[in-house]
């Protein structure tokens, strides 16, 4: 055991005239070379030298790995083990924990619907803690084809579904969540006219009639404005004015009421329709001469049907509206939810 312990005083003297901090990796390897030195003398020692050489090279092969040493007593290890736990417990500790998965509902479409659905989802949000109501555009075609593809859980319309449609999607559940009309608004900066019959705002947007002074007013262009492709209340626009009339080429295409609604106030000689939620005092809407009378576009003459061009906003669901839709759903249609229509210048369900 002298020689063993003279041996290895010489091993550590020669290596630390190399100026290598060496007492951590000889401290791993320590307990392996006097083990081999015992069982095999000169040569166990030969073979603990080319191990350290091979550790000056690399370092402790377990400690490359992130691990503790196996040779490493049990003394040195529980210090670290406790450190590792306590760093675990810390980490733990400072994680913050997972929120309750929220309930979240998704509907897209009708930018007439919309406002409708927006400021209903704040309110009920509101009373119903956890509940994420996420509502966005498109127009009424985007809002029936996401539905369709169960990639919303509600989907809003401003027109009726169509036959392709009915026949497509033989699940959908259609539900009417308000009533409105569609005004014809015309700039208010020096234009006289206050109303047209159907007859003549065809003739305007098939570009039959151009200027103003052809249907009472002044020597001034018409500049034509309407919703695009996607939309419910162009298509049921098509249907109830134009009889399948096609639009001048000239035509500017918006794709939402608001877009219309600036348009129309910001360019003289502009001619647009919207919703009645859209009717403020930048634009003029029209009346509807229907057999010589005057019909206002209002609450009133939507309910009892006076108003010429009036529909049903729809909210369309896969099957039966259930679970939070539902209750969504019935919000909407509850007085409270009704007075929040009415609020945004819409019809209530009767």
């Amino acid at each position: 055991m002298h020689k063993i312990n003279n041996l290895y005083r010489l091993y550590i003297y020669i290596y630390s005239l190399s100026g290598i901090g060496i007492y951590p990796t000889v401290n791993c390897y320590q307990t392996i070379m006097v083990n081999n030195l015992r069982k095999f003398g000169i040569a166990g020692l030969v073979i603990a030298v080319l191990l350290m050489l091979m550790v000056f090279s690399t370092g402790c092969v377990n400690n490359t790995a992130g691990k503790t040493p196996t040779a490493v007593s049990t003394a040195s290890t529980t210090p670290v083990a406790s450190q590792v736990a306590t760093q675990a417990t810390t980490t733990l500790a400072r994680t913050p924990q997972a929120a309750p998965g929220s309930k979240t509902i998704k509907i897209s479409g009708s930018t007439t619907v919309l406002p409708i659905a927006q400021n209903a989802a704040d309110a009920f949000m509101t009373a119903n803690a956890g509940t994420n109501i996420q509502v966005s555009g498109g127009g009424s075609g985007v809002g029936v084809q996401q539905i369709g593809d169960k990639l919303v859980d509600i989907g809003m319309s401003s027109r009726d579904l169509t036959k392709d449609e009915i026949a497509k999607y033989k699940e959908f559940v259609v539900t009417p969540v308000a009533l409105d009309g569609i005004a014809v608004i015309v700039n208010p900066n020096n234009n006289p006219v206050s109303s047209l019959s159907i007859a003549q705002i065809r003739d305007i947007y098939s570009g039959k009639v151009t200027n103003w002074k052809d249907v009472g007013g002044k020597d001034m262009a018409i500049v034509v404005i309407g919703r695009d492709s996607a939309s419910g209340t162009r298509t049921f626009f098509t249907d109830t004015v134009m009889n399948k009339t096609n639009y001048v080429k000239t035509q500017f295409e918006k794709n939402s009421n608001g877009a219309i609604q600036q348009s129309v106030a910001q360019t003289p000689g502009a001619i647009g329709y919207v919703g009645l939620g859209f009717i403020d005092p930048t634009v003029k809407a029209l009346k509807i001469s229907v057999n010589g009378t005057l019909v206002e576009p209002s609450v009133k003459t939507v309910l009892d049907k006076s108003y010429p061009i009036s529909r049903s906003l729809l909210m369309i669901t896969n099957g039966q509206p259930n679970g939070l839709v539902k209750s969504y759903i019935d919000y909407i249609l509850s007085p409270e939810g009704q007075k929040l229509v009415a609020k945004e210048g819409f019809v209530p369900i009767p």
